[in-house]
């Protein structure tokens, strides 16, 4: 891990004057920040955003990050400070986040592997990618479907027996009595959760000949417009569950009271047919395993790809690795859509997709105008105070937003440089004093030098 000291420059002079025919280029130079001296020849270079990757990430999504304006690196690898990561499955540790890192992407929805809840209290958002995976998944779940319907992984075993024996031809016939099933078509099934797997799921389903019902309590409008048009919402778990032959999980895991952890529990389980067959294909700790034991000792089935130390070996139970969104097109998918949050989060300010930070989306910069991101904590006061310190300088804020989510605020404001009296300001004074007002976790300036214009307060002192 590379040092965090600090190393400063004193040529930071650039002035915005009014009647300039167009703003000069804005060099704040924060672009060695984070550097052992020892190591100063290979400072990050000004111009470029680096991007660190842990796992290997499709070069398919990466190359959605332009070559002239982004360099991408494995972390391990890279001899230069980092602006953004992007991860997979890496369980990511607060010390691989340096102190010159403005945003993280996991390639994939669920967040378990990164340490949000310190990222937030950083002021460093964090993204994911739902949906990314969406089909994959879904074409999994139907996958359970037929695998919780016709044995078809008893039958591949025996078949390999027999092999080994020499007596496939001799047998084929006569066992296959052995592996009977049943057709889906005409069954019910509840999906619990209909967000963008779920939905999918439902709809594919019916396509499929099923009677379908669901449960959702966040059902979003743009969920609710992909389901079938015959769907049956039911209002709570129990009621979805307890007439219906398959059950698809497609809910998130959240730790914690009111959580999710061990939700299809006995109580949920006691209501279900006793030949049901539930799916998983989300988390495995959203199940209880000791309740669906019980299901699965009454002639129940479990399909999933999580590990489990109880069912692993059960005859009603069959375990995948998890496959999830373990396909090429899903890979490509989720690196895509990381590269694009981050690109236009470090770019513009705006934020989607971020499971810490508000979604934030202003307009993009008028001519001759700079743009200007603060973080900061949620509390009363920092707004004003933020404005007020603009005010100072006898700025005009052209257009500005300011949203909140939990401990977090997030501002985005476009300034007009042009000062009524002709004075001069400095950018890098202005970004200080802003910065290190009470409350305020880190700025950006996203106006000039890919790379630069990154300060954070760490403790009330001023880090660039």
């Amino acid at each position: 891990m590379l040092s965090r000291c600090l190393l400063t420059r004193a040529n930071v002079n650039r002035v915005f004057a009014r009647g300039a025919s167009s703003i000069p280029a804005v060099d704040v130079e924060h672009f060695t920040s984070g550097w052992n001296i020892d190591d100063i020849e290979n400072y990050a270079k000004p111009g470029f955003y680096n991007v660190h990757t842990f796992n290997k990430i499709s070069e398919k999504g990466l190359s959605r990050f332009p070559s002239e304006r982004y360099i991408v690196e494995p972390a391990e690898n890279s001899g230069q400070a980092g602006h953004v990561l992007m991860l997979r499955s890496y369980k990511l540790k607060e010390e691989d986040v340096g102190i010159t890192i403005r945003a993280i992407a996991r390639c994939g929805a669920g967040t378990n592997n990164i340490p949000v809840e310190r990222m937030t209290e950083l002021g460093i958002p964090v993204f994911n990618t739902p949906g990314a995976n969406a089909n994959a998944v879904k074409e999994l779940v139907l996958c359970g479907l037929f695998l919780g319907s016709r044995k078809i992984v008893d039958g591949i075993n025996h078949m390999k027996e027999l092999g080994a024996q020499g007596l496939a031809r001799e047998r084929v016939e006569k066992d296959k009595a052995l592996f009977g099933g049943r057709e889906i078509k005409g069954k019910t099934l509840a999906v619990v959760g209909l967000g963008h797997i779920g939905s999918s799921t439902a709809r594919d389903a019916e396509m499929l000949g099923m009677n379908v019902v669901g449960y959702d309590p966040g059902l979003s409008i743009q969920s609710a417009l992909k389901l079938p048009t015959e769907i049956r919402l039911a209002d709570s778990i129990a009621s979805a569950c307890s007439q219906a032959d398959y059950i698809s999980i497609n809910i998130p895991y959240i730790k914690g009271d009111g959580g999710t952890h061990g939700i299809i529990g006995k109580d949920i389980i006691h209501h279900l047919k006793p030949d049901a067959v539930v799916m998983n294909f989300a988390r495995g700790e959203l199940v209880d395993s000791e309740a669906m034991k019980i299901h699965l000792d009454g002639g129940g089935k479990y399909v999933s790809d999580f590990p489990d130390d109880l069912l692993w070996d059960h005859e009603n139970s069959i375990l995948l690795p998890h496959l999830g969104a373990s396909t090429e097109e899903a890979e490509d998918e989720a690196a895509a859509m990381a590269a694009e949050t981050l690109q236009e989060y470090i770019e513009t300010g705006n934020i989607r997709n971020s499971v810490n930070f508000p979604p934030t989306s202003l307009p993009e910069r008028p001519e001759n105008t700079l743009r200007i991101t603060v973080v900061n904590e949620n509390k009363p006061g920092v707004l004003a105070n933020i404005t007020e310190e603009i005010s100072k300088y006898k700025l005009n804020i052209v257009q500005q937003i300011n949203q909140s989510r939990g401990k977090i605020a997030y501002n985005v404001l476009d300034l007009d440089p042009a000062i009524e009296d002709g004075s001069t300001f400095n950018i890098a004074t202005l970004q200080k004093e802003l910065t290190l007002l009470d409350g305020v976790l880190s700025s950006r300036i996203l106006f000039g030098t890919a790379g630069a214009g990154y300060a954070r307060n760490i403790n009330g002192e001023y880090h660039v």
